[in-house]
């Protein structure tokens, strides 16, 4: 067997027999190893502690100076991890004792301890010590790490008593550890159920009656000692002794108040619109359903109401999004007003709202219902220090005679709004199955439209403008014209607002400009008079992020010089996003490309706000010229649009232009240009080039 690694042994004997005998021993110790020094008294001692380190003192005092318990205070206080192992006399024994109290680790009688004893002595002082420091480092780095971890920790007893909490539990229930240690479980940790608020069972004896390891169940709050509440989650396990027996149990909990929080925001934005509040499409197909079940079960009705605003556009594009988030606000405030408690008003998205209306007894409850809630959306809206008026169309369906689900009530309720917006809007109409007829022939055009390109369906008729002063051409608009296979000749009016809420704008506007720049390079190139050509531009087109590049490739593709090319835009197109609007407007303008707006006078018509944007001319609407001189506020108007873009220095150009007196007026109020039928309707291309070819003074503004 080998030898024991080397340690150091400091014998502090004031008797020199005493010290001669132990250091005998030292010389013999047989299996042992340690090697010894010596100090005659406790200052010697103290000295030598304070320079040299050992690991077990050896304490023999017979000087009635010194008492083992101030030795080994005196020791301790110099070298406070070192092992002390005492020599004592029979009639000491007692005090001995004592001392082990004060931080000895051993004592041996006089006269009774051989070598070996001596030595086994002093090596269990020496690993006793060692063990007792390991177990101090476990025991502070369990305290540390209990007091620091962010959540909270309760122990208890077999018998359910707590025995410990960290500082985390101390401040989420208000209980101090000195307060509660040795108090029941539950009367620091007072949980209940978040919604029927009954007790919720101790967790702690769960898991100790079953041995295992256990949590709470969801929804749990706990009840502070001031009577605060916060949500947590746990878990809970038991703690056993060295024969395996439960000896008590851990709880470890957190704080989730946060995150319950949040769960439930969540849950509520997937079933409630984020701007009112309002529940959502998926939430109300799902009251739709239960209403239907319960009207099935007592031969009841239901009805819905489907309400789209009037002119919400209008607004929203002339006032800003934040004022029509506003206005939507107010309405759905309003529209909650109009309904019984068992009712719901939802938000589908956009401007449309649904009326949710259960135990219905007959179709004239629908009608009162539907008349509160036009009549609540036509009362002024104040909003931003604007007085806003809008209306608002309403579709109504029936629950069992229009459908027998959700999905079909809300479409032919749908269907029916858009019958009474039809109609001239501010009304409500009950859905008929001949609607359906409409709603079909729509979806028809859409699915025709997806492939008219494809087929080459699409053409480009072509009108002239007119210098006003000179009689000249100066140019023309391109206008879209759609021949079918089947339905022949499809009014822009009935396939363009298609295309615009489609999507199919997009692809079916570039055609056009593609088309219209590549035809005016031809009639330039032929040596024809034509300065310019107009091409309409979409609110969908304008705002596509890939506008700009994709005129400029087209220009580059055709050819045609950018200053041949006057882009039409609505007032509300610009007005939509004002600032995005000036920037692609001042790109424009850098590059050469003229920009009109087009329909002046049926948007904003703010001054201060065009004079923002870079444009080179406006076209007043027609809407204004048609029988111009008939009425005096006509007149008005339209002379106060040509003033008005003298101002803002801008060519004035009337469209719609169909009678010799509106031609007359316009000349005498200065208007710059004209088109309309009165010179030429829209033409085919090689119709349009005869115009050219011939003499422009033989046009009949002359």
């Amino acid at each position: 067997m080998g030898r024991i690694q080397l340690r150091t042994a400091l014998l502090i004997a004031s008797t020199p027999t005493v010290a001669r005998s132990i250091a005998a021993m030292f010389r013999h110790q047989g299996l042992y190893s340690f090697a010894l020094e010596q100090a005659a008294c406790l200052d010697d001692a103290e000295s030598f502690l304070a320079q040299q380190d050992v690991d077990v003192v050896l304490i023999d005092l017979d000087s009635p100076s010194s008492t083992e318990q101030e030795a080994v205070q005196r020791v301790r206080k110099i070298a406070p991890r070192v092992s002390i192992v005492l020599l004592v006399n029979q009639k000491d024994e007692a005090t001995a004792r004592k001392s082990i109290e004060e931080g000895a680790q051993d004592y041996l009688l006089k006269g009774l301890f051989g070598t070996r004893d001596l030595m086994r002595a002093l090596r269990n002082a020496v690993e006793r010590k060692i063990l007792d420091e390991t177990l101090f480092a476990e025991k502070e780095r369990a305290q540390v790490t209990l007091d620091c971890i962010g959540d909270a920790v309760i122990c208890t007893d077999f018998t359910g008593n707590i025995t410990f909490l960290n500082p985390v539990a101390e401040r989420m229930t208000g209980w101090s550890l000195l307060e509660a240690t040795g108090q029941p479980l539950a009367d620091a940790f007072h949980i209940m159920d978040a919604t029927t608020r009954i007790r919720t069972q101790d967790p702690m004896a769960k898991a100790v009656a079953q041995n295992r390891i256990g949590a709470l169940p969801v929804n749990c709050i706990l009840v502070r000692r001031d009577g605060h509440e916060v949500f947590i989650e746990d878990s809970v396990a038991p703690i056993h002794d060295r024969e395996g027996t439960v000896a008590g149990s851990v709880l470890v909990f957190r704080d989730i108040s946060v995150a319950h929080a949040l769960a439930e925001q969540i849950a509520h934005l997937a079933e409630c619109d984020a701007l009112t509040g309002l529940p959502n499409r998926l939430l109300l197909n799902d009251r739709i359903t239960q209403a239907i079940a319960l009207a099935s079960r007592h031969a009841g009705k239901v009805a819905v109401l489907y309400l789209d605003l009037d002119g919400f556009k209008h607004i929203n594009d002339s006032l800003g999004h934040l004022t029509g988030d506003r206005l939507l606000q107010s309405i759905a405030q309003r529209l909650q007003g109009c309904v019984r408690a068992p009712d719901t008003v939802s938000r589908q998205g956009g401007d449309e709202f649904v009326l949710l209306l259960q135990e219905v007894q007959h179709p004239t409850d629908a009608v009162s219902a539907a008349k509160r809630a036009l009549q609540a959306v036509a009362e002024v809206h104040s909003i931003d220090h604007h007085e806003l008026h809008i209306s608002a169309s309403m579709g109504v369906s029936i629950y069992p005679e229009d459908g027998l689900n959700a999905e079909t009530l809300l479409q032919n309720a749908d269907t029916a709004m858009y019958h009474a917006k039809g109609n001239g809007k501010h009304s409500f109409a009950f859905f008929q199955p001949a609607m359906n007829v409409l709603a079909v022939e729509r979806q028809s055009i859409e699915e025709d439209l997806r492939s008219a390109l494809e087929r080459q369906e699409f053409t480009l008729h072509y009108q002239p403008k007119i210098d006003l002063k000179t009689g000249a051409i100066t140019g023309a608009e391109a206008l879209i014209r759609w021949t079918h296979p089947t339905r022949g000749s499809v009014p822009p009016l009935k396939f363009i607002p298609i295309a615009e809420d489609s999507g199919l704008i997009l692809p079916i506007g570039a055609w056009v400009l593609g088309e219209a720049c590549a035809q005016a390079r031809a009639w330039i190139d032929a040596g024809l008079p034509l300065s310019s050509i107009a091409v309409n531009v979409s609110a969908c087109q304008f705002h596509d992020k890939g506008f700009l590049d994709n005129l400029f490739a087209t220009l580059r593709k055709t050819g045609l010089s950018p200053n041949a090319l006057e882009l039409e835009i609505t007032e509300s197109v610009l007005m939509k996003h004002a600032e995005i609007a000036a920037t692609i407007l001042q790109t424009l303008r850098e590059k050469g490309v003229q920009v009109s707006i087009d329909d002046f006078g049926t948007g904003y018509s703010s001054l201060s706000y065009l004079r923002k944007f870079p444009l080179d001319s406006l076209k007043i609407d027609q809407s204004f010229v048609h029988h111009i001189g008939e009425t005096a506020d006509q007149k008005t108007i339209v002379s106060a649009i040509i003033s008005m873009g003298r101002c803002l220095n801008l060519r004035v150009i009337a469209e719609g232009v169909e009678t010799a007196g509106d031609l007359e007026f316009l000349k005498a109020h200065d208007c710059d240009e004209a088109q309309g039928f009165f010179f030429s309707r829209a033409v085919p291309p090689e119709e349009f080039f005869s115009l050219l070819s011939a003499d422009a003074t033989a046009m009949p503004c002359n």
